[in-house]
């Protein structure tokens, strides 16, 4: 099956936008295809710009105001981990223990992980259905059986 037909979307940059991205990546700790899936996945929640011939973009890049987004003012720093496992999801459920919680993320469409953690924890980081959340996975070992 080609490419295209299974969801691949190739595209050329300049050496810049590689590097921009690059740089993006190693900031946030995620990887190029979970920073482009982010941006796709917020398309729907912006009114777009229109679109102008390359002389004309860069006025209106200056010009074009949306409402203001809080968090954005809100200096943020980025979590550094030795984890290179990391999987970005949404909350899906949180079960409340009296110690524990148990925590299910979608990662993907139909790709759940799930997660014991303290209730303290996950109180802590404010985990309620709908929202994004991080899976960090640090393991040495994956064992895989069958019957």
């Amino acid at each position: 099956m080609p490419r295209k037909e299974q969801g691949w979307v190739t595209f050329q940059t300049s050496e810049d936008e590689r590097k921009i991205l690059e740089e993006f990546c190693e900031q946030s700790q995620r990887t190029k295809t979970e920073i482009l899936r982010e941006l796709v996945r917020s398309l729907n929640q912006h009114s777009p710009a229109p679109i102008l011939p390359p002389n004309q973009q860069e006025i209106q890049e200056k010009t074009y105001t949306q409402k203001p987004d809080i968090e954005s003012n809100i200096q943020k720093k980025s979590l550094k981990v030795s984890s290179r496992n990391i999987l970005k999801g949404v909350v899906k459920r949180v079960v409340y223990g009296a110690v524990n919680s148990e925590v299910t993320l979608e990662i993907i469409h139909k790709v759940e992980l799930t997660s014991i953690i303290t209730r303290a924890s996950a109180e802590e980081l404010e985990l309620s259905e709908g929202k994004e959340a991080y899976a960090v996975i640090k393991s040495n070992d994956i064992v895989i059986a069958r019957e």
